[in-house]
């Protein structure tokens, strides 16, 4: 397990923006894999959900999956293990 970090956002953010702290994750994760600035693993790790999960929450937002070799092979392998592939 990796190490965490914190930051400290005021209630009255989370208030205004009518979020809880899982939603401010995924709308984290979801910007930030929209900016390329994390893979899809990593933002879907963030977001704490499964990779089939976060990629429909990527498309219900109409943000463009950016596919690269790992996430391709994480594919063929959550796959075969559905019996799918």
């Amino acid at each position: 397990m990796s190490e965490t970090q914190s930051i400290d956002i005021p209630r009255d953010v989370f208030d205004s923006a009518r979020l809880t702290s899982a939603e401010l994750k995924l709308e984290l994760a979801l910007a930030l894999y929209a900016q390329q600035r994390l893979s899809i693993g990593k933002a879907r790790e963030l977001a704490g959900m499964s990779l089939w999960a976060f990629r429909q929450q990527l498309a219900a937002r109409q943000i463009p999956t950016h596919l690269d070799i790992d996430d391709v092979q994480e594919d063929i392998k959550i796959l075969t293990q559905l019996g799918r592939l």
